[in-house]
């Protein structure tokens, strides 16, 4: 998972193979393992006492059954980063060599990626007493993993069905058992990405809107999947509908449904009338949707020119290119970031506030009578605490150790946190995104690490086994995620330069152009120069007074009208967050996912619901499952031999104007294909 994660982290759809898969992928593989393993034994009593007795490791103990199950998908989870894909430090990495044009040691990158990643254990420790523990704090997301491991272990064949769902007449058929079924949907997975993924690339984003008027940058900036607002485009790739938003299938409904919302507001409302409309920020003057950045006469900026030696601001030369110009929908996507910020704040405070502070004031009382789940785990050794303490001491010490012998730089929230670093620390791009990192993951990382204890909890896992495979996994994953950066970063001519290179290559790693803008913005530049006075972004602050007012209106409306159900079901931060992952997310992806998801969680969810208990999650693993396999061959056996084809459907979504300015006289170049209007 590691390596396929970090492998095509950098493409332009990156897929991320999630725990779900190997959840279900390692069922069908552990049955088979249990038969064909020979019972064979190995003994370690050097190690005596590190688990509370000796150390052996058994090749075969016997059948494959659901402990086993869950430590396989906890390690795995590590593997993806706990559903982020890689690790998220490796983009420093990225950034440093592909778009600053500088170098790291691999062991001084290998020791930043694992402190991030560990950090969070301390915290996590910390936190396990209030969280854990106590049976009133059930985590939702949990149960539904604990749902779907039962369901997997429950003892089926294929077996006729009863009655069809929804047919007449009493009609019987058979059944397929739901191993089967994930079989049959990989292989068909595999195969048909063959066809978007190398035969037919066009179909990733399809845009017929830019077909019918090939020579109009109006229409294809509003039909283009890619880089406009995708108006009416659609895809038949599935890297398209799952490589940012994670896959569909697995969203409910009413989150599914404030996305929806928040995206028809923002990118066929908003955006437009802040382009055509107002031409805000002189918006027209640079492409609709772009992640880049830009001077003011429309060309890219050239951050290479303002950073000097020491890798900090060069404020002549940045004195003589201007001020940072974004698109609009860049600027605007900032702007809903730092109202969802505030949003989350009000929103949690008022419907979730008295709820929060109860559950705390309980979990600081000890128990008269533990829940059943605590009784049971009590059979097994804790883990003790010390042993977090000294990941958190250890993490911190060689990050501070780190950072002021690598660069002699201090070291989500996200955008808060580069907000803050961006004031402390202005014009130093690197400290900006490691303080980012260590702020944000770790803060991630021990929730995702809490997440896995409170499942560990209801599985009856002992502790201490939850802590090795936590911990191990993690390095691992950390150590695969370095390994393939440092390959391909070094086997891949221009990688993440789209500008470079070839026409419809795979390999633009749209998250790390969006990190490294991001480190400009914040750090190199600095917040003051941006959203500042010394700025052309300053009114965007004023979104942090609307989110954080929003909630109050619709906490409002929900108190007035108590039995209007749907109110309460208006979540802001998410409607205001929908698309804060554009960019490096595009229309096309936004379109298919939110026609996916209500497909399958609203309509099949209602009318075939025995059908989606049983299936639905089998086959977002499958189709995930699929096409990461067939991504990697079609690398290693055809595109690493530069054996390519070429025709009409190997060009992309043929809507080369799309990303040209409307502002009369911007003249790109003669290279350029834009028309000078």
């Amino acid at each position: 998972m590691s390596l396929l994660n970090q492998f095509f982290s950098y493409r332009t759809e990156p897929i991320i193979v999630t725990q779900i898969t190997v959840q279900v992928a390692s069922l069908p593989l552990g049955h088979f393992l249990a038969r064909v393993l020979p019972a064979r034994k190995f003994k370690a009593p050097a190690l005596h006492g590190l688990g509370g007795g000796e150390w052996s490791l058994n090749l075969n103990p016997g059948p494959f059954n659901v402990k086993e199950h869950v430590l396989i998908s906890i390690f795995a989870n590590a593997g993806c980063a706990f559903g982020n894909g890689s690790a998220y430090a490796v983009m420093i990495v990225d950034i440093i060599r592909a778009f600053y044009r500088r170098s790291i040691s691999f062991f001084a990158a290998w020791l930043l990626i694992t402190t991030t990643q560990v950090l969070g254990y301390g915290w996590a420790g910390l936190m396990r007493k209030y969280v854990v523990e106590p049976a009133h704090m059930w985590w939702p997301g949990t149960l539904v993993q604990v749902s779907l491991f039962r369901a997997l272990h429950e003892k089926e064949v294929d077996e006729p069905a009863a009655e069809a769902e929804g047919g007449g007449g009493g009609s019987r058929r058979n059944r397929m058992s739901r191993a089967k079924f994930f079989l049959v949907a990989l292989a068909c997975s595999f195969l048909w990405y063959a066809v978007p993924g190398y035969l037919f690339p066009t179909l990733t984003s399809v845009s017929w809107l830019c077909w019918i008027f090939s020579k109009s940058v109006t229409a294809q900036q509003l039909g283009s999947g890619m880089r406009g607002l995708g108006l009416g485009a659609f895809t038949l790739d599935w890297t398209a509908v799952s490589s940012f938003l994670f896959s569909p299938l697995v969203s409910p409904f009413f989150a599914t449904a404030n996305i929806l919302a928040g995206f028809v507001l923002f990118m066929y409302v908003i955006v437009p009338a802040a382009y055509w409309g107002l031409d805000l920020y002189n918006a027209r003057r640079f492409p609709i949707f772009s992640s880049h950045l830009f001077m003011f006469d429309g060309k890219s900026y050239d951050i290479t020119s303002i950073v000097n030696e020491r890798f900090e601001i060069d404020m002549d030369a940045y004195q003589r290119s201007g001020r940072i110009n974004m698109s609009t929908l860049f600027a605007l996507s900032y702007g809903l970031s730092f109202a969802a910020i505030a949003a989350t704040i009000t929103h949690v405070a008022l419907f979730h506030g008295k709820e929060i502070y109860c559950r705390f004031r309980a979990s600081q009382q000890k128990d008269d009578e533990p829940d059943v789940h605590t009784r049971l785990m009590k059979r097994y050794e804790d883990a003790p605490g010390w042993w977090f303490h000294a990941l958190l001491v250890l993490s911190i010490g060689v990050s501070l150790v780190l950072c002021t012998v690598l660069k002699k730089e201090a070291p989500g929230l996200n955008v808060i946190s580069e907000y803050i670093i961006g004031l402390i620390l202005p014009g130093k791009p690197i400290a900006n995104v490691v303080f980012k990192a260590y702020r944000y993951v770790s803060s991630s990382q021990a929730v995702s690490f809490l997440a896995d204890f409170k499942l560990g909890h209801y599985m009856k896992i002992p502790p201490r086994s939850m802590f090795l495979v936590q911990l191990v996994g993690t390095v691992v994953a950390a150590t695969v995620n370095l390994g393939v950066a440092y390959w391909l970063l070094g086997s891949v001519p221009n990688i993440c330069q789209d500008t470079l290179l070839p026409a419809n290559s795979p390999w633009t790693c749209p998250n790390d152009r969006v990190f490294f803008d991001a480190s400009v913005i914040w750090g190199l530049v600095g917040p003051r120069r941006i959203f500042g006075a010394l700025g052309n972004y300053g009114a965007l602050n004023w979104f942090f007074l609307a989110g954080a007012a929003g909630p109050a209106v619709v906490y409002a409306l929900h108190r007035a009208f108590p039995a209007q159900r749907w109110i309460r079901m208006v979540n802001l931060p998410v409607l205001i967050g929908a698309t804060a992952g554009m960019p490096p997310a595009t229309a096309v992806n936004y379109n298919a996912w939110l026609l996916i998801g209500v497909a399958f969680n609203f309509f099949v969810f209602r009318y075939r619901k025995r059908w989606w208990q049983r299936y639905n999650y089998i086959l977002s693993a499958a189709l995930d499952a699929g096409v990461a396999f067939m991504g990697v061959l079609l690398y290693f056996t055809l595109s690493m031999e530069n054996r390519n084809i070429s025709w009409w459907g190997a060009d992309g979504e043929h809507c080369p104007l799309a990303s040209c300015p409307t502002a009369g006289g911007v003249d790109l170049g003669p290279d350029s294909v834009c028309p000078v209007l």
